[in-house]
């Protein structure tokens, strides 16, 4: 086996402990969040630092393997990918940083009501699952299931969109949810970053392995 596959395969196993780990820091802010566990929440916000490390050490690996070997055609545009999806999956970490943080300052937990109105969970386990279907694509190298991602997305999209007017007409009749449903919507919008993410990493794999750029084209190309 030559040197640079050889260095593109220990490239691949980095980016999907990434993600491995990554999706273990949103599914324990999920759970962090269902349970009211600050203990969890506190574990999710110290772990970040390790997220950010292994993105430093990826780019880093990226960098040399440029410089060393030049790769062209499908290596070159897996560096290319991996870079990207590296970027995006650190923000995917920040971001269930901040849902961990949301966590361990709230006094109280979040009403049951309120949990069912905005529909946060089943928009939750979606924003997971989508996670694991771009690792899923990238392990298998798939591009069907990469492209699935940008379905779930929809969902996401539309249960941000719903959720402005579903709290305000539920702060009506419970004013005193104010505080909570600041919290709720904040959230929200956090989850639907995760789409975003998870649908760019979609992209970055379709681009990888058919050379097709999708960004600001019709997703199912």
């Amino acid at each position: 086996m030559a040197q640079i596959e050889t260095e593109l395969q220990m490239l691949k196993a980095e980016a999907i402990n990434m993600w491995t780990l990554v999706n273990s820091q949103l599914s324990k802010a999920r759970q962090a969040f269902l349970t009211f566990d600050k203990d969890l929440a506190r574990e999710v916000v110290l772990k970040e630092k390790r997220v950010n490390g292994s993105e430093l050490k990826i780019d880093r690996d990226c960098e040399n393997i440029f410089a060393l070997f030049c790769p062209v055609a499908i290596d070159l545009r897996f560096l290319l990918a991996v870079l990207k999806i590296n970027s995006n999956l650190e923000r995917i970490g920040d971001i269930a940083e901040g849902i961990a943080k949301y966590v361990m300052e709230a006094d109280v937990p979040f009403s049951e009501d309120m949990l069912r109105i905005t529909r946060i969970l089943p928009m939750y386990e979606e924003a997971v699952n989508m996670l694991v279907d771009t690792q899923d694509a990238f392990e298998k190298e798939d591009t069907i299931l990469a492209r699935s991602v940008f379905k779930k997305d929809e969902f996401l999209d539309n249960v941000n969109r719903s959720t402005h007017k579903v709290l305000e007409n539920h702060l009506k009749d419970h004013p005193g949810d104010y505080s909570q449903a600041l919290w709720m919507l904040s959230i929200i919008r956090k989850l639907e970053r995760v789409g975003d993410q998870a649908k760019n990493i979609a992209e970055e794999i379709i681009f990888y392995l058919e050379a097709k750029v999708l960004k600001h084209k019709g997703k199912f190309a």
